[in-house]
């Protein structure tokens, strides 16, 4: 049995869990989050908890018993207190602001770059050079932190770029002179 998968997600105080068919709406605080799954996983609420079983032990059957278990936890957690991302952004001059709801950035392009927030995500510059992502959905809000770090990823060899806060770069000595 997939010892996540078997574990019961339980449902948070001021959180609404309901279930239509495969598809399972959560409300809570911060907003609403509505997903589909695999017609093949049994999704059981109750009053205080979601339990998730599987029909049988085919591969698909087991690896799908843990992911929906795992996505089921997420949207509570999501609209009860929702997820973030920092990022950081080095370099002479790279730098990031609001405009509206734009993310615009320097980061040593001729152009500085604009990034739109999409729908439910929030980028906030806390100084010049950190960046706050927050959301009540995990997947979009690592989606858009990765869009965003994309645009510029750190370098090896003076660590210029953007980077989470948390990630480590590794860096390379470089040419040596004689």
């Amino acid at each position: 049995m997939s010892r996540i998968g078997k574990a019961p997600v339980v449902i948070l105080q001021g959180v609404d869990v309901k279930k239509d068919g495969h598809t399972l709406t959560v409300k809570g605080p911060l907003g609403q989050l509505v997903r589909t799954f695999h017609p093949d996983m049994d999704i059981d609420v109750q009053e205080k908890e979601v339990i998730v079983t599987r029909p049988s032990e085919s591969k698909l059957h087991k690896s799908l018993h843990g992911l929906t278990r795992a996505l089921i936890n997420n949207m509570v957690t999501g609209v009860n207190t929702g997820f973030e991302k920092r990022l950081e952004i080095s370099g002479v001059g790279y730098r990031a602001e609001k405009k509206g709801n734009k993310l615009v950035m320097n980061l040593g392009f001729s152009h500085s770059v604009e990034m739109e927030d999409p729908e439910g995500i929030e980028t906030i510059p806390e100084t010049n050079t950190k960046v706050l992502v927050k959301g009540i959905s995990k997947e979009a809000v690592g989606a858009h932190a990765a869009n965003i770090r994309a645009k510029r990823p750190p370098e090896p060899y003076k660590g210029h770029g953007v980077r989470y806060s948390d990630e480590i770069v590794r860096r390379k000595e470089g040419k040596t002179g004689k």
